[in-house]
């Protein structure tokens, strides 16, 4: 049963929010949380749907967030501190309830951690375009990290792309390169199962034994050292793999033998914190999240939410969508 948070932790019993906490190692509860009066350019949002970043918050839910990165691995509204207990999340979809005229009725994403009410200022909401469905807009913070992945990577028309990790951030990279006119992309993944969805996303799919060997370009997504050694395998001369994958406490081998120096090979890391320097100059989060949510209009793309929560459920359902074994890809909370 999931414990409760001590009394000082918890906002006043008058508020009128409920937010999800990871509180101790795989437990996580329901509990009341401080909802602020909103300003003039604030919006009191009620939370539609919000997603679970499996990655992220695996690493949260087991404690696993290392203490040199607590500030960095900060999200915004996030109340306590790592490890436990802390509120947290970033997939945020909800309706504006009040607000500025502009923003009232609209359908807006948000990085804000799990709760059913929320305040946020009305320039830290990205509106949802009309067609792009509430429950698909949850990808928004996914779909921001692989189109900074591919500004950091150079990707291009033509290139020969391998992306090695079938997670929602890896089908996502492949989905966008898949897009550039005349590449070939390869997902690389173990999961046979992949294949499918692959192809319906529009590109290949190959088992590790069978990756190819010549890309131009590499996106590593699997979290795993035998991923990244996949992924140094597949690089062609002086190409660019790209680690997308964040492994929390813990050391993690790298495959630096072999044809690694011999090949020149560059390998850079993307994260999502800061936009690419190739757009920096230009280009503002606000500007990346609209251009993000704005790719989210494909159909297909649904495929990637596979498993539903009412948020009543979360915590006893949240710790066996967290698990590695879970065969899933995206857990949305229902609200």
């Amino acid at each position: 049963m999931a414990k409760e948070l001590k009394p000082a932790t918890v906002a006043s019993a008058s508020a009128k929010a409920t937010a999800l906490w990871y509180i101790s190692p795989r437990e996580c509860a329901l509990n009341a949380s401080a909802f602020p009066e909103a300003g003039p350019q604030d919006c009191r949002i009620r939370m539609l749907w919000s997603g679970i970043s499996r990655g992220t918050e695996r690493l949260v839910l087991e404690g696993r967030v290392p203490a040199c990165e607590y500030e960095r691995m900060r999200a915004p509204f996030q109340d306590g501190e790592f490890p436990f207990p802390v509120k947290y999340g970033y997939c945020a979809v909800g309706q504006v309830d009040a607000g500025p005229p502009r923003m009232q009725g609209k359908t807006v994403f948000c990085l804000h951690p799990h709760q059913d009410h929320f305040t946020a200022p009305s320039d830290r909401l990205t509106i949802v375009p009309e067609n792009v469905p509430a429950r698909r807009a949850v990808l928004t913070a996914n779909m921001e990290t692989a189109l900074n992945a591919h500004w950091d990577a150079g990707s291009g028309p033509g290139d020969r792309i391998v992306v090695v990790g079938g997670g929602v951030l890896g089908l996502l990279v492949a989905w966008l390169a898949a897009r550039l006119p005349g590449a070939q992309v390869t997902l690389v993944d173990i999961d046979a199962g992949r294949a499918a969805l692959a192809a319906t996303l529009g590109f290949g799919f190959a088992l590790p034994a069978d990756a190819p060997v010549d890309a131009d370009l590499v996106f590593h997504a699997s979290g795993s050292g035998a991923g990244l050694a996949t992924a140094i395998n597949a690089a062609g001369f002086e190409a660019r793999i790209v680690e997308l994958s964040w492994y929390g406490e813990g050391a993690v081998p790298v495959s630096l033998g072999g044809a690694f120096h011999s090949k020149r090979l560059q390998l850079i890391s993307s994260q999502v914190g800061q936009v690419a320097p190739s757009r920096r100059p230009r280009w503002s989060y606000a500007r990346r999240s609209q251009a993000a949510i704005a790719l989210l209009a494909d159909d297909r793309l649904d495929a990637l939410i596979t498993q539903e929560i009412a948020f009543a459920d979360a915590p006893a359902l949240l710790p066996g969508v967290l698990a590695s074994d879970w065969p899933g890809l995206t857990a949305v909370l229902r609200y």
